[in-house]
């Protein structure tokens, strides 16, 4: 079956932003010209997802205005024959996007859910916008890709160094080609010397319906809160899911600092940027 829905999960308070996203949400913040959130709606649309369900929160209005059509700005673009008009005119019109309110901070999983309605029947992928993941082809044609091959549940990681699996969720499982796995259970933050691999769970995720009743069975977890990983885990064990290796860069947008980094290496990637940008950082270099 095809997958025509995404599911963004952006309903978190944006704390580690504090205070700028007291007004602004942290999925606006720009990264170059672009906000946050919009990379993953771009991947979204390139690779034929006809709808984005925005897992939201009060006080996040911001972020479903900004894909609607502003008529008024248009027109005064149009009339400046401004060079933004197409790329204005494009955001409005790209996706059919469909507010859903978290009304708790309840977790990971729990904004998930909160999508089931909105979803129905269908199978759907999964973004988490802080993570920006960059390659060709993208991350989500390589999990599409996966799916329309396996017809299950997948999960996207990547190989981190070993060292560092106590700060994320990771997979273990069985190789079924170079790049998949299936998966017979995952470990979230597991010690060093107990994790089970050093491939890390970072998205996005494509799911069939059935994680939603495995969303509704697991219990709190840490901080109270409902763990994707928790869920995932319980399907796995219950069905079969598999795990794409994804060939891509990733950045972490999810920290001021991450976002400065982020926005500097995206920068280096865009032919209008690039030179001025690589000039002011090798000046910069050179007088640190």
């Amino acid at each position: 079956m095809q997958v025509r829905t995404a599911v963004i999960t952006a309903a978190g308070f944006g704390t580690r932003f504090l205070p700028i996203s007291k007004a602004v949400p942290k999925e606006m913040l720009a990264l170059v010209d672009k906000p946050v959130i919009q990379y993953s709606v771009d991947q979204a649309v390139e690779a034929g997802i006809e709808r984005v369900i925005l897992i939201t929160s009060e006080g996040k209005e911001a972020m479903e205005s900004y894909f609607h059509v502003l008529p008024k700005l248009e027109e005064a673009l149009e009339k400046r024959k401004h060079a933004k008009l197409e790329e204005v005119r494009r955001v409005s019109r790209m996706v059919d996007v469909v507010p859903v309110i978290q009304a708790e901070p309840l977790g990971l999983g729990h904004a998930v859910l909160c999508a089931k309605e909105a979803v129905g029947r269908e199978p759907f992928i999964v973004y988490l916008p802080d993570e920006i993941l960059l390659g060709e082809p993208s991350a989500t044609k390589q999990m599409l890709a996966s799916f329309e091959r396996l017809g299950t549940s997948i999960v996207g990681v990547k190989e981190i160094p070993k060292a560092d699996v106590e700060r994320y969720g990771v997979v273990a499982g069985e190789r079924v080609s170079d790049r998949e796995l299936r998966l017979t259970h995952t470990v979230e933050k597991p010690k060093v010397a107990e994790a089970p691999s050093n491939l890390a769970i970072f998205g996005p995720y494509v799911f069939t319906p059935g994680i939603f009743e495995c969303l509704e069975s697991i219990k709190p977890g840490a901080g109270g809160e409902l763990q994707l990983t928790d869920a995932i885990d319980m399907l796995a064990r219950r069905s079969t899911v598999h795990a794409c290796t994804l060939d891509v860069d990733r950045f972490d947008a999810g920290t001021p600092l991450g976002l400065l980094e982020t926005a500097v290496e995206l920068a280096l990637r865009r032919p209008d940027y690039a030179p001025h940008v690589r000039t002011w950082v090798k000046g910069l270099a050179a007088r640190i």
